[in-house]
């Protein structure tokens, strides 16, 4: 399904293989570009970011890439309800989406996440050789030491619902969340992407996910990796992303420049 906007994105709908149908917009068509950017939210996010993933793929678009942004099942205007989600439900979202993206015609993916989304990109690419390459800004590694620390409650209690604080106020979690990411080792995944490239973006001053989580990543990883260090930035990139931005379109360059016709 696709309707067609004001502003050069369309919006999109597909659905994971829960059935539940999945909201996007889609910058771009394959028949312009045949490379796509998947851009994964973060955390609590959407699929606009706060109006910058919108930006950042009309730049894409200047550049050549098409670029598909998406909420996660139970966030944004997606189907579901927020207190199921899991990593392995945004890994199968994501599945969802690169298959949705190469049925429209695209021939080559690139999934690019932020903080969550950075691990949820990581894991999947490790499961999707359709992917060519990942790239990751501000991704947790330690992901049980992360999300327990957003709540004050035993996560092992015979309680089914776990109370957590949310940059908008408490948000609620079933424990199956975290029974979850006992399944995953972020850097163990990150291992599995070559001989695809993997550009690890982090801020020195994040105060949410620690610089050495960035490090874990890129030590787990093999070539050909990059971990770029964005000075004084915090979680956000809230005075730095532009700078994130131009890190991306270089190692796009670098690794996925088409061949002179």
């Amino acid at each position: 399904m696709i309707k067609a906007d004001n502003n050069n994105w369309k919006k999109v709908a597909f659905r994971n293989s829960r059935g539940l149908a999945l909201a996007g917009l889609l910058y771009g068509t394959p028949e312009e570009t045949g490379d796509i950017v998947i851009n994964c939210h973060g955390f609590t996010g959407s699929k606009e970011g706060g109006g910058r993933a919108l930006e950042l793929g009309a730049e894409l678009g200047q550049r050549g890439w098409s670029t598909l942004v998406f909420d996660f099942a139970g966030n944004g205007e997606s189907e579901g309800d927020f207190a199921n989600i899991t990593l392995s439900g945004q890994i199968d979202d994501l599945t969802c989406a690169v298959e949705w993206v190469l049925k429209q015609g695209y021939k080559r993916v690139v999934t690019v996440g932020r903080s969550f989304g950075g691990s949820t990109v990581i894991c999947q690419g490790a499961r999707d050789p359709r992917v060519a390459g990942v790239c990751t800004w501000a991704a947790p590694a330690r992901l049980m030491d992360l999300f327990t620390s957003f709540t004050g409650e035993p996560v092992d209690s015979p309680e089914e619902m776990v109370t957590m604080a949310g940059e908008n106020g408490i948000i609620y979690l079933k424990k199956a969340f975290f029974q979850d990411l006992k399944l995953y080792d972020v850097p163990q995944e990150a291992a599995r992407l070559a001989p695809r490239p993997l550009l690890i973006i982090h801020g020195t001053r994040d105060g949410v996910v620690p610089p050495t989580d960035a490090r874990l990543i890129f030590e787990a990883a093999r070539e050909p990796r990059e971990l770029v260090w964005i000075e004084e930035g915090d979680h956000q990139f809230a005075k730095h992303y532009h700078q994130v931005w131009k890190t991306l379109f270089g190692w796009l360059d670098r690794h996925f420049k088409r061949p002179a016709p």
